[in-house]
């Protein structure tokens, strides 16, 4: 095989691997729950799944990637916020199928508590919005399930820390 046809292969994998709809193998992803001064570092999705929705901000892992490296480096890019991740907190399987059964998307995501460490939320990426919000705001926002499981999660994290039950 000439180094053309390689290179082609290469491409053709790799844009397989990227396939974000109707893939034909699970995502793996992930998920940072940021906490600034008892402030919550949120995203609203502008494009599918969970579009229009806010949610933790995360992505995907790629080849090679650390859990935390692929977090850091997806906060970043979707809020312009440097963190420093610590600990899975919530694993979960989202799938979402088309109206004729099909898998349209299928993630495993990994959430990870995350420190603060600098930057100010501007959206980029695929967030519309970005900011830092406080619990009591957070009932009045459409967050998804997933975010809001994960969160509780959180919160009962640092309830036990205190130990408050």
């Amino acid at each position: 095989m000439n180094a053309n046809n390689t290179d082609r292969k290469f491409d053709r994998i790799a844009a397989k691997e990227m396939q974000r709809e109707y893939p034909d193998r699970p995502q793996i992803a992930v998920g940072a729950i940021v906490i600034r001064d008892n402030r919550v570092l949120l995203v609203r999705r502008g494009q599918p799944p969970s579009e229009g929705l806010w949610e933790i901000p995360g992505g995907r892992v790629r080849l090679g990637e650390t859990l935390q490296e692929a977090i850091e480096r997806e906060v970043k890019e979707e809020t312009g916020v440097n963190i420093s991740p610590t600990n899975p907190v919530y694993t979960f399987d989202l799938i979402e199928r088309d109206n004729r059964g099909r898998v349209r998307f299928h993630y495993v995501i990994v959430d990870l508590i995350a420190d603060y460490v600098s930057g100010e939320p501007k959206p980029s990426d695929d967030a519309r919005e970005a900011g830092w919000f406080t619990f009591q705001e957070l009932e009045k926002l459409q967050i998804s399930q997933t975010s809001q499981e994960a969160l509780k999660r959180r919160r009962k994290l640092a309830s036990a820390k205190r130990g408050v039950q």
